[in-house]
């Protein structure tokens, strides 16, 4: 058996992936980690890896493993909040989880770990690994969906490299999320009714204005209200969306976002006239680009009704922490302009300003999980897409050219966000992912 280490976060599903991998009969040491220590914009007025350690003591000693303790604080700041503070400085909204698993999880903390004599590395994440031998001999890992569908986070390892998946186990993988709660509980650990963890990673749940203060100053500006007559908008492709689901992210917890669009119910910019929005056939990279095209307003194009603290706070698709009322449905952010301090919203979830039917990524923020499944300019594949995590799979085809990506969906998307991720999968096998440019 190997010598195994866990990051043990004092939460149900590492406690128990740490049950499982001892019950294999592997050797394992928890490893604990300290990665924040200013409780600037924390809900809870402290850091919470305060209590996490006390839960990951606590398990480690029902299972009789040993436990250690690093602080990788200073290298999650530099890594992940400063990149986090710049995206949001410059009106995009990153993802922190994305960035924690690449550079802390399965970077430093990896290193750590392999310091201690670990074989592999293991986590609580809800996805599981797959390997395929060569006919030349070499071993390609493949980062699978988590067979919960409620719980699946293979999106946030998306951006994983080969190394980093040699190490890695994922032990609860198989299970769903009440399988696990339930050997919890059998085996007496302490997690078993703990509440999953929310808010941005190892921070915690914050209050994204108050966090992103520490850095972003507060700057008074105005909210201009967009409505669904702009005539930019194509009015007779433009209509209601059936059904949305909530978003997930800091900031936006309250966003909601378009799971299903039926036929007749469509928002497709009208930025593409009747001609350029046609998607049978192979579409040109003109096409893609006018598709891909994030609507632009000036004040002129709305009413104020508002005033704000700073656009760098608020991103694309949520609705709460204007402090405007008096409306029949809510306000929702359709778009921000950092530069002259300006947010614009709509009105409603139907709102023709919130859908886009395509995306483009930068070719150097595409990524694969097998560099041997890498696309080449002038390729296309379809695959099944999602855009933040939880938000069920869509039917896109993934187009490459020379400077980038672009996503074409089969419906159009709501919310679409720079700065966030885009996730493909083959079946269940995670392929790539690349960071949303517009």
């Amino acid at each position: 058996m190997a010598h195994v280490v866990i990051g043990l976060s004092g939460g149900v599903d590492s406690s128990v992936a740490a049950y499982l991998l001892k019950r294999q009969g592997h050797d394992v040491t928890g490893l604990f980690m300290i990665n924040w220590h200013d409780p600037t914009g924390t809900l809870e007025g402290d850091c919470p890896w305060h209590d996490d350690r006390v839960f990951a003591e606590l398990v480690a000693k029902r299972l009789d493993i040993p436990l250690r303790i690093v602080d990788l604080s200073a290298d999650y700041r530099t890594r992940v909040v400063d990149y986090m503070f710049a995206e949001y400085e410059k009106g995009r909204t990153p993802n922190p989880d994305v960035l924690c698993n690449r550079e802390i999880k399965f970077d430093v903390f990896l290193r750590e770990a392999l310091k201690l004599g670990a074989d592999f590395v293991a986590t609580g994440h809800y996805c599981r690994k797959a390997e395929e031998l060569l006919p030349d001999g070499r071993t390609v890992f493949k980062l699978l969906a988590g067979a919960d569908p409620n719980k699946d986070q293979s999106y946030f390892l998306c951006q994983l490299s080969q190394e980093q998946l040699r190490y890695a186990l994922f032990p609860i993988g198989d299970l769903l999320k009440p399988e696990v709660r339930r050997i919890a509980a059998k085996q007496g650990l302490a997690t078993a009714k703990r509440k999953d963890s929310q808010g941005i990673c190892f921070v915690g749940k914050v209050d994204l204005p108050a966090f992103l203060q520490q850095k972003l100053a507060s700057k008074k500006g105005n909210v201009h209200e967009i409505l669904p007559s702009w005539p930019k908008y194509d009015r007779a492709l433009a209509a209601a969306p059936a059904k949305a689901e909530n978003a997930a992210g800091p900031g936006t917890s309250d966003a909601r976002t378009n799971s299903t669009l039926s036929t007749e119910n469509r928002a497709i910019p009208a930025a593409a006239d009747a001609e350029v929005a046609r998607t049978d056939g192979e579409p040109s990279t003109e096409r893609l680009t006018v598709l891909a095209a994030p609507w632009r307003y000036t004040v002129r194009d709305g009413k104020k009704i508002g005033e704000h603290n700073g656009a760098h706070f608020y991103t694309i698709g949520q609705r709460k922490g204007l402090g405007i009322g008096g409306r029949k449905e809510s306000l929702f952010i359709l778009a921000t302009d950092t530069v002259q301090n300006v947010i614009y919203v709509g009105e409603g979830d139907a709102h023709p300003g919130l859908y886009r039917k395509a995306l483009f990524m930068k070719a150097g923020d595409l990524h694969w999980i097998d560099p041997a499944e890498r696309m080449r300019a002038g390729q296309r594949r379809r695959f099944r897409v999602r855009i933040r995590y939880r938000q069920p799979l869509q039917g896109a085809e993934l187009v490459v050219c020379d400077e980038g990506g672009y996503l074409l969906f089969d419906e159009p998307q709501r919310g679409v966000t720079p700065g966030q991720f885009a996730v493909w999968y083959d079946g269940e096998t995670l392929v790539g992912s690349g960071v949303i440019d517009r």
